[in-house]
């Protein structure tokens, strides 16, 4: 890994202000020798309930020496806040693969499905299996139940995994796309996971704040890590906007706290994220 950062709407126009597309030009802290791939996943929602729910955080304009990053929305969908983790992997980053899979891969948006799945093959095999990480980066839902979503990986070995992007009970999901990062197993200096707001309470208990703590293993940092943490999971009642914030602080050599988070009337039954710290 080179770099992590974040993104939000808020830093071009008010919350209040909403539209369709907000763009903003990233400058490197360091130049590239040749552009970089760029990871983004969703780290912060704020959506009016009226309408159908669309987002998506893309990366565009790459170069050696900066990006544009984007949060987007289409149709009718007043999207008041949208933002977003990435992170830079330099091309001569051996032993890193990624990439992304959209439920309109397997099927098409106006077909929802509850529960969508792709074997993905790694481009290069692993001598044993690696880590694996799953994230969202963007997605489209109806407005008429609660919003349900979360991307996770399965059945990994040293040719490939199973990426899942599913929702579940009455929630409609027309589309979803999963970003996914890969590295060895034995890779030092890095370490991966996921933490959930059921780690620490009930789904049917919901709270507009929750935080926890997670443990890197022993020994993996001497120092501060960079950390890159996108949401994999959301589970919120349709009675209020959508709102959600996933964040992390208090980053130590051996833990990070996190946290989600939500405002006014939203009920966030549960919400879930995926973490890469590196050195």
């Amino acid at each position: 890994m080179s770099a992590a950062g974040q993104f939000i709407t808020t830093e071009i126009r008010p919350w209040n202000e909403p539209r369709q597309q907000t763009a903003k030009n990233v400058t490197f802290d360091t130049p590239y020798s040749s552009p970089p791939t760029i990871q983004m996943g969703l780290n912060a929602l704020d959506i009016d309930k009226s309408t159908n729910l669309r987002v998506k955080v893309t990366a565009t304009n790459i170069t050696n020496t900066g990006f544009t990053a984007n949060g987007d929305t289409w149709g009718d969908t007043t999207l008041y806040t949208a933002g977003a983790s990435w992170l830079e992997i330099a091309a001569d980053k051996n032993g890193y693969q990624r990439g992304e899979f959209s439920t309109m891969d397997d099927h098409p948006w106006d077909r929802p499905q509850t529960t969508t799945s792709r074997r993905i093959s790694f481009s290069s095999p692993y001598s044993s299996p690696p880590k694996v990480v799953s994230y969202l980066k963007d997605f489209d839902m109806s407005k008429d139940f609660n919003w349900r979503c979360k991307t996770y990986v399965t059945d990994i070995d040293s040719n490939g995994f199973t990426i899942h992007i599913d929702t579940w009970f009455d929630s409609i999901l027309y589309s979803a796309t999963a970003g996914w990062i890969a590295y060895p197993a034995s890779q030092t200096n890095i370490a991966s996971g996921s933490v959930n707001t059921m780690d620490v309470r009930p789904w049917d208990q919901p709270a507009l704040e929750n935080s926890g703590k997670t443990t890197f293993p022993d020994g993996t940092f001497s120092g501060i890590p960079a950390v890159f943490f996108a949401i994999n999971w959301f589970d919120v009642g349709n009675s209020g906007n959508f709102r959600l914030r996933a964040y992390f602080d208090n980053v130590f050599n051996n833990e990070l706290t996190w946290h989600f988070d939500s405002w006014f009337d939203t009920v966030l039954y549960s919400a879930g994220a995926s973490y890469i710290a590196f050195i």
